[in-house]
């Protein structure tokens, strides 16, 4: 079994940055792709960025070169950098895994961490 965990989220003033973490522990050697997803209130859980084992990358239309997901495969650690964050950005932002090659990893998820962006 995966255990994914998050962290790194907070209240950051609009323009700010973040930098998101998730570590996995378990049987993290048979994870390929890792992602990061995010649900504002009120809304569904929609897809940020996916990277897989061998680091190529995949990211939502929406992100607009303001995210940057990267991996330390040898910390098995996936990162999400956050730069010119907007209120809009406010949600809960999620890992995700998966064993295999695919757009959307759910196998496994971690528990969530809170971004909020507001002055």
């Amino acid at each position: 079994q995966v255990q994914l965990v998050e962290s790194g989220g907070g209240l950051v003033q609009p323009g700010g940055s973040l930098r998101l973490s998730c570590a996995a522990s378990g049987i993290s050697s048979s994870i390929n792709t890792m992602g990061w997803y995010r649900q504002a209130p009120g809304k569904e859980r929609e897809l940020v960025a996916i990277i897989t084992s061998v680091s190529n990358t995949k990211y939502a239309d929406y992100v607009k070169g303001r995210f940057t997901i990267s991996r330390d495969n040898a910390q098995n650690t996936v990162y999400l950098q956050i730069n010119s964050l907007k209120p809009e950005d406010t949600a809960v932002y999620y890992c995700a895994a998966a064993p295999r090659y695919t757009f959307y990893p759910s196998d496994y998820w971690g528990q969530g961490t809170q971004v909020t962006v507001s002055s």
